[in-house]
């Protein structure tokens, strides 16, 4: 599974169109998140991963990294091309939008 830091993605932010999924649940999201992540709750993954793009890369987050290493497992394992973000939104450097 390919990974890169919290402060690396918020660099490549800086200069890339980053598909960035956000796996935490509905309510931890609401109350901040890294802007342009869209919320795909781990707890529905399973349901709602077909409305993702297989010809797309994502990256995936979630509040320290261990939902979004277990999201980006079962991704792979549907030929997904995914990037866990290791820390999560706990180790992102800039502020989190509401």
């Amino acid at each position: 599974m390919k990974k890169i830091s919290a402060k690396e993605l918020q660099d490549l932010l800086q200069t890339e169109k980053i598909e960035l999924i956000d796996v935490r649940e509905v309510d931890e999201f609401a109350n901040g998140h890294v802007a342009g992540a869209r919320n795909l709750p781990l707890s529905g993954l399973a349901e709602n991963y077909l409305s993702l793009d297989k010809t797309i890369s994502y990256h995936v987050i979630c509040q320290k990294g261990g939902r979004s290493a277990r999201a980006c497992e079962f991704l792979e394992g549907q030929g997904y091309q995914v990037t866990n973000v290791e820390g999560g939104v706990e180790a992102y450097p800039d502020e989190l939008t509401q």
